[in-house]
């Protein structure tokens, strides 16, 4: 017996198929235009700045690599690169860890009211970085209720100005951090949890295995695609952070909370050095570009 494919009425299938490819295209024609309007040409645009030197009014002139090679020569901008390393511990690997630890206490065993846990973590996601700002302002104040719990159970010497010292500013931010993004990583685990089939488990146990063992063997390895978001979500919230900064120390004291996106800030409004800021935001595109692909490329290894 055979079959016979015969083409649509009309005309070829050949024909057929490019009219669709067409039409599908006519859809897609003006949210394209959109995102190139408001995303690709502003980025043509930045790339465009960064090899000039520029104040936003007067004539610009060529400088070519100059503004590349500042940023990542200069002392000041060149340690914004070390501070990201400390805020990518307190925004990527510790509340991963913590998360990845929640979620295995959490879906061992059914607790009672898990969505309430849930959406009691989850809610540092659904506020805003500004408002969160300003609370750790207060508290890390030095009237503020991290320092008044300090006296009050007798550790008078570890109070102090937490956000005015130069070095515990940045871990201080870096713990806001932590607070922020650890909810997102424990709902996001939690979720990917549910979805490992309980005959893993089951296999795991009768062969012997312990929680811990049981975590390492099946739950880890069924968590590396949610690991791989989690990972580029959060590094890359790092690389970003500006307002969480700029509300509480503006890059102080001095520059020991300067980070990439606030030296940007800086370099085009307030001491305008458009190409400088330019340089510094195609950089850490780049950058940011670079850590999503080699995670996504190691999680999909076998």
């Amino acid at each position: 017996m055979t079959a016979t494919a015969t083409a649509p009425e009309g005309g070829k299938p050949g024909a057929h198929r490019r009219r669709n490819r067409w039409i599908g295209l006519a859809f897609a024609a003006l949210p394209l235009g959109v995102y190139a309007l408001v995303v690709l040409v502003p980025l043509a645009q930045s790339v465009q700045f960064s090899f000039y030197k520029w104040d936003g009014v007067s004539a610009s002139t060529w400088a070519g690599l100059d503004n590349y090679r500042t940023f990542l020569t200069d002392p000041v901008l060149r340690s914004t690169f070390g501070h990201v390393l400390v805020l990518i511990g307190f925004f990527a690997l510790l509340p991963i860890a913590l998360g990845l630890l929640s979620a295995a206490l959490l879906t061992r065993a059914r607790q009672p009211g898990m969505a309430v846990y849930r959406w009691i973590f989850f809610l540092p996601q659904v506020m805003t970085t500004v408002v969160i700002a300003l609370v750790f302002k207060r508290i890390y104040a030095p009237d503020g209720p991290l320092n008044t719990a300090l006296r009050a159970v007798g550790l008078d010497s570890f109070a102090k100005t937490w956000l005015g010292d130069f070095t515990w500013a940045l871990p201080a931010l870096g713990m806001i951090g932590t607070w922020v993004t650890f909810g997102f990583c424990m709902v996001l685990f939690i979720s990917g949890t549910s979805a490992i089939a309980p005959e893993l488990y089951e296999a795991a146990r009768i062969d012997g295995a312990g929680p811990v063992r049981e975590f390492f063997a099946v739950t880890l390895p069924g968590l590396r695609g949610q690991m791989a978001v989690a990972l580029t979500l959060t590094i890359t919230a790092a690389l970003r952070t500006f307002d969480l900064v700029w509300v509480t120390t503006h890059g102080g004291p001095g520059t020991s909370t300067l980070t990439p996106a606030v030296a940007l800030y800086k370099a085009a409004f307030q001491n305008p050095q458009v190409g400088l800021a330019a340089a510094i935001g195609v950089v850490m595109a780049l950058l940011c570009l670079v850590i999503a692909v080699v995670i996504t490329r190691v999680s999909e290894r076998d």
